[in-house]
């Protein structure tokens, strides 16, 4: 069956023009009917008195029914979505408030933040937000291990309920603490998760890690050392590590680039498998992440069995994030095709990779070429004379000392133990100076700095690529007009439009392809 262009032969309620077909399929909250006119196809959101011309139904489909209602009802939403963390406070306060007020999750991008700052932005979240839902990332520091421990100890002294743990490649002591020490004996003694776990993997051998409870020796030792009670340590043998475990494909910043339609039925295929052995009472929510740019890709992960959909990429481009008007311009030019892999600041000795943009910036080579040179040589003084001239005036355009001078005064603050680790391996204090770089990369892109556009360090993701495309010629078009909350609320109700569009797709309509895309429009109510 295909919906034809034929105009309306009556002033019946039935719509066979394109236009009129669109509005009935965008009224979510209503029933859809495509009916046979007589001369033509269209599409009305009353049963028409003549229930044999109805050819195919959808039923009201808003966006709130989109995923599992029970992520909502853990997280305190209202829809099945959640914002990612972006590191360096790109996931800023704003947006983060932001999209609390409009009933939404967001993760607060503490990762390479001074403590400081990030109880600053908690204090900012009890004043202004003290009963709307939001998290706090917990990036895994695997060459930091104080930061880990540092951010747990601030997290369980401010309350915070929910925190997104992320680049995690084992289970650490530190967020076995977060979670288990706020476990407590619930009605008929179930346990009860006061302290929530959002867990963002691209690996199924870490996801069963976040699957399963903590592990007994872990708890045990906390226990001893009196971090956890003995009840607690007893209840975390029966809950999973993870209330949620989000499933991340190719995406900005840290990533696998695992493609989603492998990764996520993998995942709740594990969730499954895990559960049933276990004999959890409740299940652990699957999200996706990493690409989810579009409505269309964000009805595929909820047609693939999503229970929420996490976006990253996209709300780095919106008013209230953490970076510059510049970085924001980027990034609302970029195509699918212009991110690339570089060196990550957290990881660099372990040759660990993010994904950031290309287009506009040089720093994805210059990263490449520090990471060579760190690989290849003991220490800055066995580099060449001109591979050391060539750092100090076109990367760093500084002397090597200068930079370990801003290092020393970085990490007494932050790290001591990273200056003690240095002061006696050559190459340790290379790795330290080149990751002032990409530290400062990062920085100077969400400063703005004038002089250093070429340096800038811009986590991204193809995502991006595909809103822009999706946005042409929108009210989303232009960086200074796309709030994080609003841009949130145009990708569910897209999801939920294309839903249904798909509904009657299996039903054998064949719709204009003016009418099956959802547009976004200024003025739609929540």
């Amino acid at each position: 069956m295909t919906a034809t262009t034929a105009p309306e032969a009556s002033p019946s309620p039935v719509r066979t023009d394109p236009p009129g077909v669109y509005e009935a399929l965008r009224r979510l909250d209503r029933p859809c009917y495509v009916v046979d006119t007589g001369a033509g196809y269209g599409a009305s959101n009353e049963l028409p008195a003549d229930q044999e011309q109805v050819l195919a139904a959808a039923g009201p489909l808003p966006p709130e029914r989109l995923g599992s209602s029970a992520f909502g009802d853990r997280h305190g939403t209202r829809y099945a979505y959640m914002a990612g963390s972006m590191a360096g406070g790109v996931a800023s306060e704003d947006l983060v408030i932001a999209m609390a007020r409009a009933g939404l999750l967001s993760s607060f991008g503490s990762a390479g933040l001074l403590p400081e700052r990030i109880e600053k932005a908690l204090v900012r979240f009890a004043e202004e937000i003290p009963d709307r839902p939001y998290a706090v990332n917990l990036i895994h520091s695997p060459s930091e291990e104080g930061l880990e421990r540092g951010a747990v100890e601030l997290y369980l002294r401010h309350g915070v309920r929910c925190v997104e743990a992320s680049a995690f490649m084992d289970v650490t002591p530190h967020l076995v603490r977060y979670r288990v020490a706020g476990l407590e004996r619930g009605a008929q003694g179930a346990p009860l998760a006061r302290n929530r776990l959002i867990a963002k993997v691209s690996r199924p051998e870490v996801a069963e890690k976040f699957l399963h409870p903590a592990p007994p020796s872990v708890v045990d030792a906390l226990a001893a050392d009196g971090l956890v009670t003995a009840e607690q340590a007893e209840l975390a043998r029966h809950v999973p590590l993870a209330d949620d475990v989000t499933a991340e494909a190719d995406s900005g910043g840290h990533t696998d680039r695992r493609p989603m339609p492998a990764l996520l039925p993998t995942i709740l295929r594990q969730r499954d498998e895990v559960r049933r052995r276990q004999r959890y009472r409740e299940r652990v929510g699957i999200g996706a992440a990493g690409g989810i740019g579009t409505p269309a890709s964000a009805t595929a992960a909820f047609a693939m069995g999503a229970d929420y959909v996490v976006t990253g990429s996209v709300n780095q481009s919106c008013l209230e994030a953490g970076t510059s008007p510049a970085v924001r311009g980027l990034l609302a030019g970029a195509g699918i095709a212009d991110c690339e892999m570089a060196p990550a600041a957290d990881m660099f000795e372990l040759g660990v990779q993010l994904q950031v943009l290309k287009r506009g910036t040089l720093f994805p080579m210059r990263a490449k070429q520090l990471y060579e040179l760190y690989r290849d040589h003991d220490g800055v003084e066995a580099l060449p004379e001109a591979e050391r001239e060539r750092l100090e005036k076109s990367v760093l355009r500084r002397p090597v000392e200068q930079v370990w001078e801003e290092v020393v005064g970085y990490f007494r603050r932050r790290d001591p133990d990273q200056l003690e680790r240095a002061a006696a391996d050559p190459k340790r204090r290379m790795a330290l100076i080149f990751r002032w770089y990409l530290g400062m990369a990062s920085r100077w892109a969400n400063t703005g700095e004038a002089g250093r556009e070429q340096d800038y360090q811009i986590w991204c993701g193809p995502a991006m690529g595909a809103f822009n495309e999706w946005v042409r010629g929108s009210h989303l078009a232009e960086p200074d007009d796309r709030a994080v909350a609003e841009v949130a609320w145009q990708l569910l109700r897209g999801a939920a439009f294309t839903s249904r569009v798909h509904q009657l797709q299996l039903c054998g309509v064949r719709l204009p392809a003016s009418c099956a895309e959802y547009r976004p429009e200024a003025g739609d109510q929540r």
